[in-house]
């Protein structure tokens, strides 16, 4: 057995490396049976058949196909970035084990050429600066050099025929980006994932009709231009740096978050499945551009089922394009949120198929809200339930919204589902199975 432990310092001794020789970086040994405990059986699963459109083709099996020389246990943000760039794209099994910070540092290890929060709030302030340019200056100049570098730091991309597991029921990633860009055959499991916080958030004074915006980069998980992508069994958080508590400034709150799971440009045949997505604003975009048909259009086929967004604002999804089955998924929306949230954003030429799912409203919320109309595309939203009633969405929506009337019919019918679930049965389902350190 040949299996890598990356720690970070001296390399572990085992007896069965006896005779064998160190493997590549010189951080290497051997993972013990509890180490590696079931996230050793993880790596080796794959997506099921028939289970959403990840399974379309030949599947979505990650790095189960890995030799020894290509399993890794990390301890540290270095050694996960490590890992990921060895061996190219032959398979590989990642398990990350313990929460691992990929800012461990903390913000003012980014800042460089002079940027200074206190002196950037006085030089755009709108009542000095205006709203009828874009920022411009010495200050911008440094937020943008200091962005750069956490850029560099805080993306790690995950290259083909990888599977990245968490080991036991509190391991994962605090404050990195995920980048699936470019790539197929990827796999992430049981990892708890605490989103990223830009520390260098541009003030935008053109943006929301010239009042101005923090606008925020960086999402947790990012498929770009990838087929054939697993995300299961993981927890999504704002974590630490919830919204509640962002600072405000110019009127407009300190926005330090983005996305917890876009799939864009051009990604196709992703599962989503058994996940937690909690307390975020912007949960998940599916297609990010209305100009993108030349890319987008025929693909973005995702599925998402048995999911628990809790605590949830919006994009829950929204969708662009795709052909995009979602069922039975619980969604709980709370009573400081009501006034502005939605669940299923309906955007350009999206075939959005939305069956089965739960949702739960404090008294008094706007069933109607659940549905948010940006373009022309009919739907599909059948046999959903409200605070346990099956409710008709696009006629409630198409009641209490009448501006925004909603076609119904997506014109597809989806054949890659595993067992549908009663709605009613869903919030308590997926509420004690759903996100990290729940796989049994």
């Amino acid at each position: 057995m040949n299996t890598q432990v990356w720690h970070g310092h001296a390399m572990k001794k085992s007896a069965v490396l006896i005779g064998c020789t160190a493997l590549v970086l010189g951080l290497t040994g051997a993972a013990t049976d509890a180490e590696a405990g079931s996230s050793r059986d993880l790596g080796r699963q794959v997506l099921g058949a028939n289970d959403g459109w990840g399974s379309e083709g030949a599947g979505t099996t990650g790095g189960s196909a890995a030799d020894a020389e290509h399993v890794y246990t990390v301890t540290t943000w270095a050694e996960f970035k490590a890992a990921l760039a060895a061996g190219g794209d032959a398979p590989k099994i990642i398990k990350v084990k313990g929460m691992i910070d990929a800012v461990a540092q903390g913000c003012e290890a980014f800042v460089t050429d002079g940027y200074d929060l206190q002196q950037y709030l006085k030089d755009y302030d709108p009542a000095v600066y205006g709203n009828d340019k874009v920022a411009m200056g010495p200050q911008e100049d440094a937020r943008v050099a200091s962005a750069a570098k956490q850029n560099a730091e805080i993306k790690a991309f995950i290259p083909s025929n990888t599977t990245i597991v968490g080991v036991g029921k509190n391991s994962g990633i605090l404050g990195g980006s995920l980048q699936v860009f470019g790539v197929s055959n990827v796999i992430l499991r049981n990892l708890t994932i605490e989103a990223p916080l830009d520390c260098f958030p541009k003030w935008d004074p053109t943006d929301d009709d010239n009042t101005g915006n923090w606008n925020s980069e960086y999402d947790t998980v990012v498929v770009y231009g990838t087929d054939h992508v697993w995300l299961d069994h993981n927890t999504f958080t704002d974590g630490r740096y919830p919204d509640s508590e962002r600072p405000v400034y110019f009127g407009k709150v300190f926005q330090q978050h983005d996305g917890l799971t876009d799939i864009v440009r051009g990604s196709n045949y992703v599962t989503v499945s058994w996940n937690r997505y909690e307390n975020h604003d912007k949960n998940m975009l599916i297609g990010n551009g209305d100009g993108l048909a030349a890319i987008d259009a025929g693909k973005l086929k995702v599925t998402m089922h048995h999911n628990r967004f809790d605590g949830i604002l919006q994009r829950s999804p929204r969708v662009r394009f795709g052909q995009v089955d979602v069922y039975n998924n619980h969604y709980v929306v709370t009573e400081e949120q009501q006034d502005d949230y939605y669940i299923f954003g309906v955007g350009i030429s999206s075939q959005l198929y939305a069956t089965d799912n739960s949702i739960s409203l404090p008294p008094g919320a706007s069933v109607g809200k659940a549905l948010k109309k940006w373009n022309e595309s009919p739907l599909t939203a059948e046999n959903n339930y409200v605070n346990g009633k099956r409710t008709d969405l696009i006629a409630v929506h198409n009641a209490e919204i009448p501006s925004e009337t909603l076609q119904s019919g997506a014109g597809w019918k989806p054949t890659l589902r595993t067992k549908v679930d009663h709605p009613k049965a869903v919030p308590g389902i997926v509420g004690y199975n759903a996100g990290a350190g729940r796989l049994r």
